[in-house]
Order: structure tokens, then sequence, then C-alpha cells
């Protein structure tokens, strides 16, 4: 069996990192715009596309003031497109980070719990030949065992 995480993350990495995230979170605040479902579903959404699309009207708007209707402000178009243009290097750069950690905490688990069954399929056996002490270390990680849900909602011990 292939270990791919095989060194843990100091603790002090962790909390230096956690530490940063928090700075980041703080610094942006001020700024950044929590929404509810309903919010982000109901909102247009601006692509790759639609953002040299507004990239254009934006400028066109600025030198043909006499075709804007009177209600938009160039000003605040402007810092619109600014901050979308701006954010998305951020959020790329976010992505990133979390896809990694996303990744490092999906094989580290993975390994984790592929090594956690192998020892319990090994208990199990022991307890099935009677080797002393087995059979407790056995029922006490067969009561945790996560399993599989029969369609009446019952446990189905699956490693049974």
């Amino acid at each position: 069996m292939q270990n791919l995480h095989y060194r843990s993350i100091p603790d002090e990495v962790i909390e230096q990192a956690n530490l940063k995230a928090d700075e980041i979170k703080a610094l942006l605040a001020p700024y950044v715009l929590p929404l509810t479902a309903d919010q982000r579903k109901g909102m247009l959404k601006m692509g790759e596309r639609s953002l040299s699309f507004v990239d254009k009207a934006f400028e066109l708007a600025r030198i043909n003031p006499t075709l804007r209707p009177a209600f938009i402000s160039v000003d605040d178009l402007g810092f619109d497109l600014h901050d979308v243009t701006r954010l998305r290097g951020t959020l790329s750069r976010l992505q990133q980070l979390t896809d990694s950690v996303d990744d490092t905490m999906m094989v580290s688990g993975s390994e984790a719990y592929n090594t956690a069954l192998t020892f319990y399929t090994s208990v199990k056996a022991a307890a099935r030949q009677n080797i002393q002490g087995s059979k407790a270390v056995y029922e006490e990680l067969k009561k945790r065992f996560p399993g599989k849900l029969k369609g009446d909602g019952n446990k189905q011990q699956a490693a049974e």
C-alpha cells in the first residue's frame, strides 16, 4: 500500500496558515458581500465572454455620454468592473490553494480510512479465530464502523 501523504503538516504551519487566512478574511471583510442562495440564484452572472462585453460597454459609455441613460453611473460601473477584474486574480489564487488543501485532505483521509479498514478486517479475522483480546477490539470498532444504510433505514454492516 503506497502512502502518498508521507509526512504530517506541523501544527505550527497549520496555525500560521489559519492566521494568514484570518488576516485575508479580515482584510477583505469591509468590501466583500455575503449573498444568500436565493440572491445568488437570481443574479446575472458575468463570465469570460460577458466580461469583454462589460469592458467594452464601460469604455463606450464613458466616451458617449449622450447615449447613456441618466440613471446609469459610469463611475459605479467602473468600480464594479475594476473590482471584478481584480478579484478574479485573487479568487484564482485562493481556489488553487483550497483545491490543493482539499486534495491533501482527500489523500490523507483516503489513506487513513483504507488503513483503518485493513486493521478492522484483520481484527475481525482474529476475532473469528478467537485470538486473545481481538473480540473486544472488534466489538469496539464494529460500533463505530460507518456501514451502509439499507432501504428501511437500519444500519447494515458493510464489513460483516
